[in-house]
């Protein structure tokens, strides 16, 4: 299993940053390889993404909301994965957002591209797409 940690500083509210994270619809916007997020219930979606060519879908249930600190997620079936993102109020306008995920790859490419760092790469890409997409929409 593969843990990846990242932060990026974003210039909104600390309300504003959870909201437009909690807004799985709007992911595909600002998470590349994301195709779509369809809410099942309120504590669960399915996922739909292209990575390196080959489309993986799977369904997260969120096992954790604290409504402006944080939300937790875990895969059930397909992918797994585990993760937490924490919004940290930096000021009134700033918030840290804090993503930790633990992913298991599969197969011999996933093995390599995790090693070679491509999915610690894409993570920091998603949280820089975020900051651009958070700060636009405010």
């Amino acid at each position: 299993m593969s843990q990846i940690e990242e932060s990026i500083e974003v210039a909104v509210p600390v309300g504003s940053a959870y909201r437009s994270w909690s807004e799985w619809t709007a992911f595909p916007e600002f998470m590349s390889g994301v195709e779509r997020v369809e809410p099942i219930s309120a504590d669960a979606v399915h996922w739909v993404a292209k990575v390196d060519g080959i489309q993986r879908e799977f369904d997260a249930e969120i096992t954790e909301r604290t409504p402006g600190e944080r939300i937790a997620w875990r895969s059930v079936g397909g992918a797994e994965q585990s993760g937490v993102v924490t919004f940290h109020a930096l000021d009134a306008d700033r918030t840290r957002v804090m993503l930790q995920l633990d992913h298991t790859p599969h197969g011999v490419v996933d093995v390599i591209g995790d090693r070679l760092g491509f999915v610690a790469h894409q993570v920091h890409r998603c949280l820089r797409d975020f900051k651009q997409h958070v700060e636009a929409v405010g």
